[in-house]
């Protein structure tokens, strides 16, 4: 059994930076990838970015070139770094886990944190 905690949610500007959290525990780590959602005002849950055991990353058209997954295998923890934020990056942020990338993606993992709140907001 994994559990996931999020932490480093907040209230930032637009054009700001966030730094969110995820640590894990249970089994090897190193072999489960992991991810982050998001759930929007009004929006439905949507995939924000993951990474696979062996290292690939993946991330939503909306938060590309904007957004970093990295993860620190000592700590057992992964980190989005969320960079030039905008309104509509607002939401409640889950981390995820689950055997590989594609059930990361498709939101179908099987672990799920309880979620931090961003919100972004002039």
């Amino acid at each position: 059994q994994v559990q996931l905690r999020e932490s480093g949610g907040g209230l930032v500007q637009p054009g700001g930076s966030l730094i969110l959290s995820c640590k894990a525990s249970g089994p090897d780590f190193r072999r489960y990838a992991m991810g982050w959602f998001r759930q929007a005002p009004g929006k439905e849950r949507e995939f924000v970015a993951g990474v696979t055991w062996h290292g690939i990353k993946s991330y939503a058209d909306s938060v590309d070139r904007r957004f970093t997954i990295s993860e620190v295998i000592a700590e057992s923890t992964v980190y989005l770094q969320m960079n030039s934020l905008h309104l509509e990056d607002t939401g409640v942020y889950y981390c995820t886990s689950d055997l590989t990338g594609a059930q990361i993606r498709a939101g179908s993992s099987k672990y799920w944190g309880q979620g931090t709140q961003v919100t972004v907001s002039s």
